[in-house]
């Protein structure tokens, strides 16, 4: 088995470049979007948009369109109801409880981390997570997830059940007892979920296989496929109400939610695609003479990025996952594409569906890194969601960027 599917820095850079040619035109148009609305506000004595100013006008264009209110929208998300959301998909999908379970004494590694058991009525337990969910002080920064113990198979008729901990650092507010989080946390939480579900459901021989143990730029599949069940107002009116009247999340909030979070969708995307071609200019391969580093970034960013670069910046040795992810930081949008592209063809219709979620638990999550990718996913949802690329595997970039909306006559052909 491959460490990981693309086999080759020329593979990721080839796939880089698609994308980016992609959806440049898109990018492009809400550049100028961003840069008119500027000059507007300024008059034509401002005629460059500079790369602080960009977060500014977003949000001024979003809060205008979409009118959030912040403090509304986490009125609807209270965190004992987005917990109650795991256990609907865990139940619908699957057919089993989340149900929180004692712990014995010491086993915990603070007071506030619960103890949560998957359970099915036919199989029995499945496996045990920890959820250590508030933030305070000493404690790992980050949202991630931790395997504590792999599954495997014992013998013949035992299985040692996978136990993992999903950490948090979501805010306790002053002024009240109930936590609420904003959609972006949701969706963290169901992200981080993802994972845990893909350790907890698989069954395979050996540990070092178990679960998220699988190839780089697959092991993100999973996490990204559950953050569309955030979204959706079918799986959000389930659990979504509101903390003091109960009141289900409206639809036209949700739609409002997606509105603003796409709204901008290409350019977000074309600065992943910057980030990642980066990451593989710089750890993609061993070289034995120095470079200029920052001028390999001001390159990449006038070839791939409407930003201008800023001289005396030096953004690459403050970003985290160029030292975590060196060279893999693809990896994310691999995963864009292949959620993409099962939500659209599997999940979509009825995301909540058991058939969906079986399919999702036989043909996905119980192999772990036990069978290769490329397998997993034509076998989940059929050919077309990989393409064979100069001894590589690549994902079908135009399902992603369809899904996204992203993609028009105009540039559907770029790159193929």
């Amino acid at each position: 088995m491959q460490l990981n599917m693309a086999s080759s820095p020329e593979v990721v850079v080839s796939f880089l470049q698609e994308m980016s040619n992609m959806v440049k035109e898109k990018a492009d148009e809400e550049f100028n979007t961003i840069r008119n609305l500027k000059r507007d506000v300024c008059g034509q004595r401002c005629v460059d948009l500079e790369p602080w100013d960009e977060a500014y006008y977003t949000t001024m264009m979003k809060s205008s369109a979409y009118n959030l209110d912040s403090a509304v929208v986490a009125s609807y998300f209270s965190l004992p109801q987005c917990i109650e959301g795991l256990k609907l998909l865990v139940k619908s999908l699957f057919g089993a409880s989340f149900d929180s379970v004692p712990m014995a004494p010491g086993e915990s590694w603070h007071p506030d981390v619960l103890k949560m058991c998957i359970h099915h009525p036919e199989e029995g337990d499945l496996g045990f997570l920890y959820l250590d969910l508030f933030s305070r002080k000493g404690k790992y920064p980050g949202c991630a997830t931790f395997a504590i113990k792999g599954g495997r198979k014992i013998s013949e008729t035992e299985y040692q059940l996978p136990v993992m901990a999903l950490v948090f650092n979501f805010s306790r507010s002053h002024d009240s007892s109930i936590v609420r989080l904003n959609h972006s946390e949701l969706e963290t939480l169901f992200h981080e979920f993802g994972h845990a579900l893909h350790a907890l459901l698989s069954r395979t021989d050996y540990q070092h296989f178990a679960g998220t143990r699988v190839a780089l730029d697959f092991a993100e599949t999973p996490s990204n496929l559950f953050e569309y069940y955030a979204r959706d107002y079918r799986v959000l009116k389930k659990f979504a109400r509101h903390y003091s009247t109960g009141e289900v999340i409206p639809e036209k909030l949700v739609k409002s939610l997606n509105g603003a979070r796409d709204m901008f969708a290409a350019t977000e995307l074309q600065r992943q695609i910057f980030y990642a071609l980066v990451d593989q200019t710089l750890f993609g391969e061993q070289l034995s003479v120095p470079r200029d580093t920052n001028s390999i970034v001001a390159h990449l960013k006038r070839q791939h990025s409407n930003e201008k670069h800023v001289e005396g910046t030096h953004m690459h040795i403050r970003f985290s996952h160029f030292l975590t992810y060196g060279a893999g930081y693809y990896s994310y949008l691999y995963a864009k594409c292949f959620a993409a592209t099962i939500w659209k063809k599997l999940c979509q219709e009825d995301p909540l569906s058991p058939t969906t979620g079986t399919l999702l638990r036989t043909k996905l999550l119980q192999y772990g890194g036990a069978k290769e990718p490329a397998d997993l996913l034509t076998d989940l949802v059929g050919d077309g969601i990989v393409r064979y690329h100069n001894g590589g595997i690549v994902p079908d970039v135009t399902s992603c960027l369809e899904e996204m909306k992203l993609l028009d006559d105009t540039n559907r052909h770029v790159g193929k």
